[in-house]
């Protein structure tokens, strides 16, 4: 298992919500630095579209379980 898949099923909703905002201003600025040719790391866009999902996926899995 992902190490950090594991490390974020331990969070609660709420720090879910938080993680996914930290994530989506993260990308943003990958983003915004690719269109301007400083970005150290390309990949890296890929790697926090991908947290985004797992914590998507994680969030939808504990309101299911809540209900």
């Amino acid at each position: 298992m992902d190490k950090r898949l594991a490390e974020l099923k331990n969070f609660s909703p709420e720090e879910l919500n938080d993680e996914e905002t930290k994530l989506r201003k993260e990308l943003f600025n990958l983003r915004f630095q690719k269109a301007t040719g400083e970005i150290e790391n390309p990949l890296r866009i890929r790697w926090v579209r991908r947290d985004i999902a797992r914590v998507l996926t994680l969030k939808s899995e504990k309101l299911k379980a809540k209900s």
